[in-house]
Formats: structure tokens, sequence, C-alpha cells
């Protein structure tokens, strides 16, 4: 008797658990941001359709490098009946800190405002959340990012991230 009583708690504690990760919505998530430049990832809802997401990352080449460090708010909207498939929008700044190595050693401090859209996936089965969207960026003060000017419209990135609840 005692058994049975234990393999049924055993067993309702192990379905909550599933039942609790295998929902598609999560609260937190960190990952990679696999784009222009490459960056860390944390990704935070403080509401159901809001969410703010902070990255940081690193660009190098021969005669220059950057770092970047910003953060997006984004409104996500569901998108059909998929769960856990969502489309975004929302905005925000970034700090891109520069480093050129051409002839004399110089450096550069930009400020982007950015805009964003994309798509979210949060899978049902497992912790992990996939992401894709666009990013582009208008340059305020300094270099204008390597003469690239004072809009750049290729920032976007595709993003995995593990969830958490």
């Amino acid at each position: 008797m005692r058994t049975k009583k234990l393999l049924l708690t055993l067993t309702l504690v192990l379905g909550c658990f599933i039942a609790a990760y295998s929902q598609s919505t999560y609260k937190s998530a960190i990952g990679l941001r696999l784009g222009y430049p490459v960056s860390v990832s944390f990704k935070h809802f403080i509401s159901e359709p809001g969410a703010i997401e902070a990255f940081a990352g690193y660009r190098g080449y021969a005669s220059y490098g950057w770092f970047t460090a910003g953060a997006t708010y984004q409104h996500h909207f569901p998108i059909g009946s998929i769960e856990g498939f969502k489309w975004y929008i929302g905005g925000g700044a970034a700090a891109f800190f520069w480093n050129y190595d051409i002839d004399l050693d110089y450096s550069s401090t930009t400020f982007g405002l950015l805009a964003v859209g994309g798509v979210d996936y949060k899978f049902a089965t497992i912790p992990l959340n996939l992401s894709a969207d666009i990013m582009p960026a208008i340059f305020v003060g300094g270099s204008y990012a390597s003469g690239y000017g004072r809009f750049q419209a290729g920032l976007g990135a595709l993003s995995a991230r593990y969830t958490f609840k």
C-alpha cells in the first residue's frame, strides 16, 4: 500500500513537472543572437505581450572591430492558432564602441536608436526559444559605424535561447 502511494505521488509530481515545461509560454530566456554582431541575449517578459531583450556582442575585422550593448522593448502578437508562435515589433537603444587600427589607433563611441521586428517560437516540449528579427539602426554621434552612414538596415539576427518559467 505504501509503495502504491509513493508511486502515485511521484507520478503526480512528474506529471506536474512535465506539464509546466510542455507549455509554450516562457518568462525568461538566455542564449545567443547569431547576427551582426554575434551577441549574448537575455529576454524577459514584463507582461503577457511585452518583453525586454538585453544583448551584448563583439564583431571584429582585420582593421576594426566593435563591442555593442543595448536593449529593446518587444510587443508580441499571436500568429493564428499555432501555440507558441508570435510576431513582435518594438524599439530600443544601443551603444557601439568602435576600435580602428588603420595606420593609427583610433576609437569612437556611437549610439544607436533601434527598431525591431521579428517572429518568436517557443517549443512546447523542450525549453528552447527560437527567433528571427531585423533591427535597423539610426546612428547618433561618433564615427557613424565605420562609414556605413547614419542608417544601417542589416542588424538582424537569428536567436536560440534556453527558456525559464
